[in-house]
């Protein structure tokens, strides 16, 4: 015990300085990377938040200049209506004018009021554009007295001295020359601020540099300290080498990490390692193609590096590289080293027996056999969640794209070109078509996690009803319906309606190129007691080649301008009729229409099909 506490303890030194260089590697490091992240990021957002002040500023600008304008709007317009009815003209829609700009004007003038409220040079001209419009209203009232009690000359000489008393154009030109010179002057400050913020960028850039340099050379002479260190492993390896090759038991040497330092020839025909050439390092666990995968046995094998323990005549079973199950027993200890470096481990193995393969081959077969089916479950339930929870979350961003879109039309105003509209109403239907996706989608995804909720249900009525909705939807165009008696199934009556509407309301709209549309609903009833159903057109059609895409999701076979849609309907049956336990096909040829098929088994077999 004496000779092996000093090694202990230089062990515990090397070990503990070993930690300290990678603690302080460790905090360089993130140092760095917060420095290379972080100083990016801050300088872009301050630059991102001064851009959009700038912006706030120069629309805050503009609706004062824009408020200005419409108050000397507002009087003049009121004042000419004025004069109209002074000429005679009695229409009220005039009157309304005069009324409208005095009961307006007081609220466009308080408003103004408030927005240049953080502008001190701006409100010796505010507070006298207020005389001025108090003026011009009180003298617009005292005409509208005057007019009423029939004195047209004193209405109208009130009206005059308005203009000559109360002088109206230069208060708005001095309110807005005023708002440009502090636009200018905020402009000059925001350019200002983005130059220091360029600087700032240019020095963190410069230090970006110099850390990634520091960092290429640390890594390099961290890679080389490696090499020195392997070297001086493989020196140790050789010497031993002789002794280990001598015995006919397998035998391994393994460093701190669980990886083969030494192995003998007899380890090396059993677990399939190269015997004479040089070997890379390999970590126990990767030896014999899984052999030494037991996680129990490499828990034991790193107790007895840490802990100085002993392993004695652990029974295991393995499969080497020959094919062959076999029973072994596993000894190991811990041996120090004379150069105060890590401890290594010593291991033995005894072959004391061999097992049949068949047995375990087939258990190991049954054992990924459920974990594959497992995961191909825990993967559909995955893809269900996924799909609904895209549906969901794209709602959000939509209604952003269409809401704003409106504003924006709102905040343009008569001013909007033919351009700009075009592209307000392609934002519009795009929305609307997405909205109207993430809707089927929806659906879809209801279809096949909803319960089906199994009833009685006359396969007449929902037919009838789905021809109905139809129809409604083909005004004008003459359509020849044959639908036979059809029977009373078992199933989910709501499931069911949308199997119909979507067979029926594709039946019409692939026969809207024909003069006279004629649509076939037929049943047959089979030796089972299941039904068949049968939807057939005289329309387009399809080729037979492409029609395993029809009843995938988005799947379709004709352009969107010659036939609308979304190409999930035909889905949406597939996964209804499956979940009841059937199946649905289809058959057709180019221009000579199309027959679409679904198969529903017996009552006491209904609901058994895929969810």
């Amino acid at each position: 015990m004496s000779d092996r506490s000093p090694r202990r303890v230089s062990a515990l030194v090397s070990r503990l300085r070993g930690w300290s260089l990678l603690r302080w590697r460790v905090l360089g490091l993130l140092s760095a990377m917060l420095v290379i992240v972080a100083l990016p990021y801050l300088v872009t957002r301050a630059s991102t938040e001064d851009a959009l002040e700038a912006d706030t500023w120069v629309t805050h600008s503009a609706e004062v200049k824009s408020l200005a304008y419409q108050i000397a709007f507002e009087i003049r317009d009121s004042e000419s209506a004025m004069y109209r009815m002074l000429d005679g003209d009695n229409d009220p829609a005039v009157r309304d004018r005069v009324e409208f700009g005095a009961s307006d004007t007081p609220l466009l003038f308080r408003r103004l009021h408030e927005m240049s409220a953080d502008n001190k040079a701006q409100q010796p001209a505010i507070d006298a554009l207020g005389v001025v419009v108090n003026g011009r209203l009180a003298l617009m009232k005292q005409a509208l007295l005057r007019y009423a009690k029939g004195d047209r000359a004193g209405a109208d000489a009130a009206l005059r001295d308005s203009g000559t008393l109360f002088k109206l154009d230069e208060l708005i030109r001095a309110i807005v020359d005023n708002e440009d010179a502090v636009l200018r002057q905020r402009r000059a400050n925001a350019q200002m601020r983005s130059f220091r913020n360029d600087v700032v960028l240019a020095i963190t850039a410069l230090a970006q540099a110099l850390l990634l340099g520091i960092i290429v050379l640390v890594s390099e002479w961290q890679i080389g300290r490696r090499i020195r260190a392997e070297a001086r492993e493989n020196r140790a390896i050789q010497r031993a080498l002789m002794i280990l090759q001598a015995v006919r038991e397998p035998i391994a040497l393994l460093d701190e990490q669980m990886r083969t330092l030494l192995v003998n020839t007899a380890f090396s025909e059993l677990y399939g390692l190269p015997q004479r050439e040089k070997r890379p390092l390999k970590l126990l666990q990767d030896v014999g193609e899984g052999a030494w995968s037991d996680s129990g046995l490499l828990q034991r094998l790193h107790d007895v590096l840490l802990h100085d323990r002993e392993l004695w005549d652990y029974e295991i079973k393995q499969r080497t590289v020959d094919g062959m199950e076999r029973h072994v027993l596993v000894n190991a200890r811990r041996l120090e080293q004379d150069d105060g470096e890590a401890p290594v481990l010593l291991l033995t193995v005894s072959d004391i027996t061999a097992r049949a393969l068949v047995e375990h081959q087939v258990k190991e077969l049954n054992r990924q056999l459920e974990g594959k089916v497992e995961q191909i479950s825990d993967a559909n339930r995955e893809l269900e969640a996924f799909s609904y929870s895209v549906s969901h979350d794209l709602r959000a961003p939509l209604r952003h794209i269409a809401g704003f879109a409106g504003k924006l039309e709102r905040h343009l105003g008569e001013g909007v070109d033919e351009t700009a509209r075009h592209y307000l109403d392609v934002i519009r239907d795009a929305s609307k078509r997405m909205a109207e996706l993430i809707d089927e989608l929806l659906v879809f995804s209801r279809l096949g996690r909803g319960a089906l909720r199994l009833q009685t249900v006359d396969m007449q009525t929902l037919a009838d009803e789905a021809r109905a909705l139809a129809e409604s939807e083909a005004a004008g165009r003459r359509i020849v319906w044959k639908i036979a008696p059809l029977p009373v199934v078992v199933g989910d009556e709501n499931m069911l309606r949308t199997v119909w509407q979507n067979l029926l309301g594709n039946a019409v709209k692939y026969t809207g190129q024909r003069e006279v549309a004629r649509i076939t609903v037929e049943v047959r009833r089979g030796s089972d007691g299941g039904y068949t159903f049968s939807v057939a057109d005289n329309g387009v059609g399809f080729d037979m080649e492409y029609a395993d895409k029809l009843f995938g999701v988005f799947q379709r076979l004709h352009k969107a301008s010659e036939f609308p849609g979304h190409g999930i309907g035909l889905a949406n049956v597939r996964r209804i009729i499956a979940r009841h336990g059937g199946r649905v096909w289809a058959e057709a040829a180019p221009d000579q229409g199309a027959t679409f098929y679904f198969y529903l088994p017996p009552a006491d077999q209904t609901g058994r099909g895929a969810n």
